[in-house]
């Protein structure tokens, strides 16, 4: 690690913490029972929304009334955006003309965008129309981060409520989310960009001189689209000139504001966040940074400020971090130090290392090592998925990082309220341990864990550690599965493992080795993306209506304080060790292997 670098990090984590606290605070007031001064400034607003809408926000719904709302709300705009990308040729604002979305690949696009996963099998320039992305996939970035957040209200007021029966109004939460948090804070997040050039128009594509000419060679095809050869059998080719670049325009700021502060992370353009359209400059690299992790940050004060004891939040906050802080080293050291097999060339040739700058293969100069390890390691952490470098050309251990983060479960911050959502599971599974170790019934605050909750706790962790492990056993026994494979031996399984494990925990990022718009994997990976998502709403909301539905128990000299380092080490170890023993066995297949014959 270099000095610069440790300065960019750290100037990086230490403008997150700053924020944490005013809005999470800011927060806690938007989701607060009592109205307030954030609430009655937007109350007009809610109250022709809801009149509209049919809604009566005075509606208390159990853990069943609000698991169905959200299953219903997001499988209809499941739907809508599916029929968008079959309809697009069809609809206005396409100016390309570009054709109607395959059926597999636009259902798949359409699960990944309801479920906050964003994985893209498709290139958005040459496939989605203006009218697709703003109307369907910019949508959903909106609504799919509402309901998550909506989520962990709910699961909040489990906690908080006693011998209750509901957990609040989902469609009051819903619009709270959106109205209050994510449309205020991307507003002001696209002007920011506007300012740095990501582009915003509705412009038809631009065709411009190239600076450098320069010619490709072109094989020659028959109507039937087969290669055509000359009397002596060759293959028939022509030298083609470039001259020109087509460059595509198009409402991209307001979608990448919302890509990243809804931790979605479905990139405008096909390369996503290493495009300059859509990130162009350092500036707007730190800002789209700072807004993966914002939310889910600031969502732990927010849990503080609402169960009535911030330092619960903080330790929450903390176990986020004591995990975090340490991959993002490892993750960056690694990337400086370059690949190990050149290192070991240079030295059986008695010459420097080829790599002595570190491992700059599919990085963008612009933004460079730090920045693109520190991009890696946080979009992987908050389940956001968007990119700014190739994964793929990571080292093994570099690229080793981000996909454990992944399989940790996705609650290193995780998704904006899954993240914290699916800590509180582990948080459960802890005091359950704790309680185990000393002969005691369980308590988190205040609420006594039973069998009950223990066993929707195990459901929301053990669901995406088993959709990955299943899903990566089936994908390489088939011949559909292992065709996509770029590359072969450990670093082939390491693609597939991660596409697994990115679509098992909703993150939606690719090591892009992977040819995945087939049949096969959109199948596969949608039916990932759904389960993972849904199952873990309804497990998460059954153990908050049973919580909600208990009385209070006073603290004893017994009860094991959770807002100390103990407990901080005792989460920060039950979540480690949940990946560790889940996925030790597939990560030496993968990038382990990799290094180790990289290495030697």
């Amino acid at each position: 690690m270099t000095a610069n670098g440790i300065l960019q990090l750290g100037l990086y984590l230490a403008v997150l913490l700053l924020l944490v606290k005013p809005l999470g605070g800011y927060m806690a007031r938007v989701f607060a029972d009592a109205p307030n001064r954030v609430t009655r400034f937007g109350a007009p607003v809610e109250r022709v929304l809801y009149r509209l809408c049919g809604i009566d926000p005075a509606e208390d719904m159990g853990w069943k009334r609000y698991a169905l709302a959200v299953l219903v709300f997001n499988v209809l705009g499941l739907l809508a955006v599916y029929a968008l990308q079959r309809l697009q040729p069809w609809l206005p604002l396409n100016p390309q003309h570009l054709g109607a979305v395959s059926p597999d690949s636009a259902m798949n696009t359409a699960i990944s965008f309801a479920t906050n996963t964003n994985w893209q099998g498709y290139g958005g320039e040459t496939t989605m129309s203006y009218l697709t992305q703003m109307l369907g996939l910019a949508v959903q970035n909106f609504l799919s981060a509402a309901t998550g957040i909506a989520v962990l209200v709910a699961v909040i007021r489990g906690f908080t409520r006693r011998s209750a029966q509901g957990l609040g109004n989902f469609w009051v939460d819903m619009v709270r989310s959106t109205l209050y948090v994510l449309l205020p804070l991307s507003l002001l997040l696209s002007l920011l960009l506007v300012s740095q050039g990501v582009v915003q128009s509705f412009k038809s594509y631009v065709d411009v001189p190239v600076v450098q000419p320069s010619s490709y060679v072109e094989t020659l095809k028959d109507a039937a689209g087969k290669p055509l050869k000359d009397a002596a059998g060759k293959v028939e080719t022509r030298e083609v000139p470039v001259t020109m670049q087509t460059l595509p325009m198009g409402p991209a700021a307001s979608q990448i504001a919302i890509k990243q502060l809804g931790t979605n992370g479905g990139g405008f353009f096909n390369v996503n966040s290493a495009h300059p359209y859509e990130n162009p400059t350092p500036l707007s690299n730190f800002a789209e940074l700072l807004a993966i992790l914002l939310i889910p940050a600031a969502l732990c004060y927010t849990f503080g400020r609402m169960v009535g004891d911030r330092r619960q939040g903080w330790a929450l906050l903390l176990v986020m971090l004591v995990i975090f802080v340490p991959l993002l080293l490892t993750c960056t050291a690694a990337e400086q130090a370059g690949n190990p097999a050149l290192h070991g060339l240079a030295v059986d040739q008695h010459a420097s290392a080829l790599q002595a700058g570190g491992n700059m293969e599919g990085k963008e100069v612009r933004f460079g090592i730090v920045d693109s390890t520190l991009w890696a390691t946080a979009t992987t952490a908050a389940s956001n998925g968007s990119v700014n470098a190739m994964h793929d050309s990571f080292t093994p251990l570099g690229g080793l990082v981000p996909m454990w983060l992944m399989q940790l479960g996705e609650v290193i911050f995780g998704g904006v309220g899954c993240g914290l959502y699916g800590m509180l599971a582990f948080a459960v599974v802890a005091v359950f341990i704790a309680g185990l170790m000393v002969g005691r019934t369980p308590e988190y605050l205040g609420k006594k864990i039973e069998a009950h909750e223990m066993k929707m706790a195990s459901l929301a962790v053990l669901v995406p550690c088993a959709l990955v492990v299943v899903g990566t056993a089936i994908a390489v026994m088939v011949a559909a599965g292992i065709a996509g494979v770029a590359n072969p031996g450990a670093h082939g399984f390491s693609e597939i493992l991660y596409a697994l494990s990115s679509a098992s925990n909703n993150n939606g990022s690719a090591f892009a080795g992977l040819s995945a718009n087939t049949p096969f994997w959109n199948a596969m990976l949608g039916a990932c993306m759904y389960f993972s998502r849904y199952l873990l709403v309804i497990a998460m909301l059954a153990m908050a209506g049973s919580l909600a539905a208990k009385r209070h128990v006073p603290a004893s000299a017994g009860t094991l304080p959770t807002h100390t380092p103990l407990f901080v080490t005792l989460l920060a170890c039950v979540v480690i060790v949940v990946g560790a023993l889940t996925f030790l066995p597939a990560l030496a297949l993968g990038p382990i292997a990799e290094y180790l014959m990289s290495a030697h």
